[in-house]
């Protein structure tokens, strides 16, 4: 699946619990987040074709080979490519184009996906705020939506039990994609991980490799 250089594991992963998924501050319904998932799907949707975001085509989803030794349902992220791998069942992953922390901010490791959220709520944390001011009006936590930085979905990063803070998200800016962005997370597509987001299973693997 990696076809520039085998992939080393930092660290351990350690078994997370079972969190249902969190409605956020506003509790919306679920005609509302079936309403914003098609306001953010486009018309037709193929996602190996569609590209209304004008990504580069590299970036839409491909089904590809994995490297045989890697556990199915696990995700890997190449931040060099800036690649999402999710191996499947059959031996192949499904590869996706995301964007990752900008400067320092990407954090490599092996996590373990401790919660899954459907259109989540944003708190910024305040090392977050230090370095944008403008995200304190949203200290309280931003209501999930379409403009909500979290986008349609997140996958929540954790180091045993504990939250890393660290997500796997969607993103009202699709064309970050691809580029060094976010405050850390990895960012995608929203339609891209809305497909991603019903196949990965609270207790899977994240790793993500250095940049």
């Amino acid at each position: 699946m990696f076809t520039r250089r085998q992939f080393t594991m930092t660290a351990a992963a350690l078994a997370a619990p079972f969190v249902l998924p969190h409605r956020g501050l506003a509790e919306a319904s679920e005609a509302q987040w079936d309403a914003w998932d098609a306001e953010v799907t486009p018309p037709n949707y193929d996602p190996e074709f569609s590209n209304p975001w004008g990504l580069h085509p590299r970036f839409l989803p491909r089904r590809v080979q994995a490297n045989p030794r890697l556990r199915a349902g696990d995700i890997h992220v190449d931040a060099v490519a800036r690649y999402l791998y999710h191996v499947q069942n059959d031996g192949t992953a499904m590869r996706y184009g995301v964007a990752i922390g900008r400067d320092d901010l990407y954090q490599p490791g092996t996590f373990t996906i401790g919660r899954k959220a459907r259109w989540p709520q944003w708190t910024p944390t305040e090392t977050m705020i230090a370095r944008n001011p403008e995200y304190a009006e949203f200290a309280g936590g931003m209501p999930g939506g379409p403009e909500n930085p979290l986008g349609a979905r997140a996958l929540y990063l954790y180091v045993g039990s504990r939250d890393t803070y660290l997500r796997i998200h969607g993103t009202p800016q699709p064309w970050s994609v691809g580029h060094r962005a976010s405050s850390g997370c990895v960012r995608m597509v929203m339609a891209h991980i809305i497909t991603l987001y019903d196949q990965v299973e609270v207790g899977a693997r994240a790793y993500l490799y250095p940049a």
